[in-house]
């Protein structure tokens, strides 16, 4: 039985009857009143057990955009339903407003809506639906919980997606220029034309100038069919936090514009999520699938608490790919896990492939470099410049291996891993 104010307040007034008539009967008396009042009141109350629940939610939401529960009761029983009904979920799924007043006759029904802010990736799971039934009087009634299950999974925020126009413009002058300006280069055929000096003499189309009685040549395009493979490093380094969210919701911020824009570029896109094993993986996906797959597949990536294996993201490497394709590894630059793991394998990946390392930097270490305030300010600069020396050590090193380094703050990262892949690709390196 759960009781309301009105039944502590009922209780409250027994004190007029104690100054009216002091005496210890009176107090027991009066608690026996109240006692009876609330059991009574409660006797009358609709049974929770007798309410029919049931829940309707989307089937995905973006990080930080509203979704909505919606709960359908109905009054299965015979007597007035007189409620308060809890939506509960778990504290990441972000439920507002999820108490909701209940009156509704015998066989009637009423639709509960509770908006749900996100402030987590993953699978958000509802809890139990509690409804507390009130009496006539409204002095007590009854309560329950109901398994009614529901799952929202939450998606990538993709808030780097506002870079993605840009950067097609860019692409698609590249796409212009490397079509007026190559000329017998790349593998894939373009057109027929008439030869010019200067030609070279391995592109004349020999069958065509037969049937035209003119010299024609076959001109070419680079491939826009190029592989690219995004490794998303999901060990304890990701973990790290930068500001208010983990580094891996950076990186995966980076892979997503990154395979938004490789995708519209006419380029095939696979990613992988791997410390010691696969955490998720999309692959043969394509077009308007793409995006869509690997934002599901990322929802529900977390940190592990291991180191990466590197002998293992080569193994699957060498699985994935068989030609020279573009390589995104998508992990921390921190010099003692760059210098026990990465470097140990970074030749035989450079040697097959364009390899680009792209590391989210920390926004405070940054801020602790320019503090002067104290004395603890200065050593606190120091050692943070410290850190940006040994990082940039490593990066070099990594560098001179043939691998291209992408070291940037949190929001930086996406689109400077964008704009490099545009930049190896007017180079003629992919």
């Amino acid at each position: 039985m759960a009781i309301t104010w009105r039944a502590v307040a009922l209780t409250a007034l027994g004190v007029v009857a104690v100054l009216v008539v002091p005496a210890p009967g009176t107090v027991l008396l009066w608690t026996l009143v109240v006692a009876l009042a609330c059991a009574v009141d409660a006797g009358l109350a609709a049974s929770p057990r007798l309410v029919a629940v049931q829940r309707s939610v989307p089937a995905s939401v973006r990080l930080t955009e509203e979704a909505r529960s919606v709960l359908t009761v109905r009054n299965v029983g015979t007597r007035r339903l007189r409620a308060t009904v809890r939506d509960a979920w778990q504290p990441s799924a972000g439920a507002r407003d999820n108490r909701h007043a209940v009156d509704a006759p015998p066989g009637d029904g009423r639709r509960l809506t509770t908006t749900l802010v996100p402030t987590r990736r993953g699978d958000r799971h509802a809890d139990r639906v509690t409804i507390r039934t009130l009496g006539p009087l409204g002095l007590a009634g009854r309560q329950a919980s109901l398994d009614v299950p529901g799952v929202l999974r939450v998606l990538p925020e993709f808030a780097s997606r506002r870079h993605l126009p840009s950067r097609l413009a860019r692409l698609r002058e590249l796409d212009g220029r490397a079509a007026v300006q190559v000329r017998g280069q790349g593998t894939e055929f373009d057109s027929l034309r008439e030869y010019v000096i200067g030609d070279d003499v391995r592109s004349i189309d020999w069958r065509a100038t037969a049937r035209r009685a003119d010299v024609v040549v076959r001109t070419w395009r680079p491939e826009r069919d190029r592989r690219i493979l995004v490794v998303l490093d999901t060990s304890r380094t990701s973990a790290a936090r930068t500001l208010d969210a983990p580094r891996l919701d950076a990186s995966i911020e980076a892979a997503l514009l990154l395979a938004a824009l490789a995708s519209k570029a006419g380029d095939h896109v696979e990613l992988v999520a791997y410390d010691r094993k696969v955490r998720a993986r999309v692959a043969g996906a394509s077009g308007a699938r793409l995006m869509p797959a690997i934002a599901d597949a990322l929802a529900r990536v977390e940190p592990a608490l291991v180191e990466t294996d590197w002998p293992g993201v080569v193994g699957l490497v060498r699985e994935r790919l068989t030609q020279r394709s573009l390589l995104v590894l998508l992990s921390a630059l921190e010099p003692a896990a760059v210098e026990q793991g990465l470097l140990g394998v970074v030749g035989s990946l450079a040697e097959r492939h364009q390899v680009v390392l792209a590391s989210v930097r920390d926004p405070e270490v940054e801020e602790l470099r320019t503090g002067r305030a104290d004395v603890a300010a200065v050593f606190d600069a120091a050692a943070a410049e410290r850190v940006e020396l040994e990082r940039t050590a490593v990066s070099a090193r990594l560098r001179r291996s043939g691998i291209e380094v992408v070291d940037a703050l949190p929001e930086d990262l996406a689109p400077r891993l964008a704009d490099t892949y545009i930049a190896l690709k007017a180079a003629g390196r992919l």
